[in-house]
């Protein structure tokens, strides 16, 4: 229990900021603009991370490479923590490649958050136009591919589904990919 409540507090700490600073590459990159509620929040949750950072690392064509950075820098912070609160840094030499691994759990979350959000509000009759707006050009990139072999059946869209079929597929290769670099560090 003293272990389990520091490691959930730290998911949700991480997966808030992480996830945001995630965002705020996803939006960039695909123009979003960011004068919308969902856009300003992700500018105030993660500016205090990514506007020092951005002094080091300069950003490359369409990419932020602040952004990611900072996001992976939080999920290693959160383990580090978290081992040393287990008082274990024997696999401290793994941390980066843990890291990375759950930086990339987190970006499959967030899209498949997204596109549960998505498939949701397009199936509401009244949703708000502004936000249905801002999701869908967030989650069109992702199921504008899937489109050309997944016909409408009844006049519904499964390629979300089929899209979040496949980040969950990569959910459990990326949890067995943590599993593996567990093991290199001992």
């Amino acid at each position: 229990m003293l272990y389990q409540i520091p490691s959930f507090l730290l998911d949700v700490i991480v997966g808030l900021l992480g996830g945001a600073c995630l965002l705020r590459l996803y939006m960039q990159y695909h123009r979003v603009p960011f004068g919308n509620p969902l856009g300003r929040f992700v500018f105030a949750v993660t500016d205090w991370i990514v506007m020092p950072l951005r002094r080091i690392v300069p950003s490359y064509k369409r990419w932020d490479i602040a952004s990611p950075i900072a996001a992976w820098l939080l999920v290693m912070m959160k383990f580090l923590l978290l081992w040393l609160l287990l008082g274990n840094l024997s696999k401290i030499t793994v941390l980066p490649l843990i890291s990375l691994i759950g930086l990339a759990q987190l970006a499959v979350s967030g899209l498949t958050a997204l596109l549960v959000v998505y498939a949701v509000l397009s199936w509401v009759p009244g949703a708000n136009a502004m936000l249905l707006d801002l999701i869908a050009r967030l989650a069109e990139p992702l199921v504008r591919p899937l489109r050309r072999f997944i016909p409408l059946i009844g006049g519904v869209d499964l390629s979300p589904l089929v899209a979040i079929v496949l980040l969950q597929v990569a959910a459990i290769l990326l949890g067995n990919a943590m599993g593996w670099a567990w093991t290199l560090g001992r």
